[in-house]
C-alpha cells in the first residue's frame, strides 16, 4: 500500500468466489454458524451436489457446530468425515439434496 491509499475499511465485506469448499479457519468462531447456513443455501442454489467444509482438528468444538448445522439443514441429505489424505476429521463432507423443483443435473 503507498502513501497516498487508505487502509481498507474492515466493516466493508469481502466477496469471495464460489467453491465446493469452504475453509472456516479464517473466521472468528462466532460468525461461523452464519457463514455456513449462508454457504450451504448459496452452495445449493449454485447447483453443488457435494461440499467440503474444512473446521480443523482442534479439541472438536468447531467440527460439532458445522455437524450440528449441518444435521439441521434442509439441503444437507448426508455429511461425514473426509478421508485421512483429504483433511480427516478436520473437514467434513457434506451431499446437497436437489430442492424438489430443480430440475436434475
Amino acid at each position: 500500500m503507498s502513501e497516498d491509499e487508505e487502509p481498507p475499511d474492515e466493516s466493508t465485506p469481502v466477496e469471495l468466489p464460489l467453491e465446493d469448499v469452504l475453509d472456516l479457519h479464517g473466521f472468528r468462531p462466532r460468525d461461523v454458524p452464519e457463514i455456513v447456513s449462508t454457504y450451504l443455501d448459496a452452495a445449493a442454489a449454485a447447483g453443488f451436489a457435494q461440499i467440503r467444509l474444512i473446521h480443523g482438528k482442534g479439541i472438536g468444538v468447531q467440527r460439532e457446530v458445522v455437524r450440528s448445522l449441518l444435521a439441521k439443514h434442509p439441503r444437507v441429505s448426508a455429511f461425514g468425515d473426509l478421508p485421512g489424505h483429504q483433511g480427516g476429521w478436520g473437514a467434513t463432507w457434506a451431499t446437497l439434496a436437489r430442492g424438489p423443483d430443480e430440475p436434475p443435473t
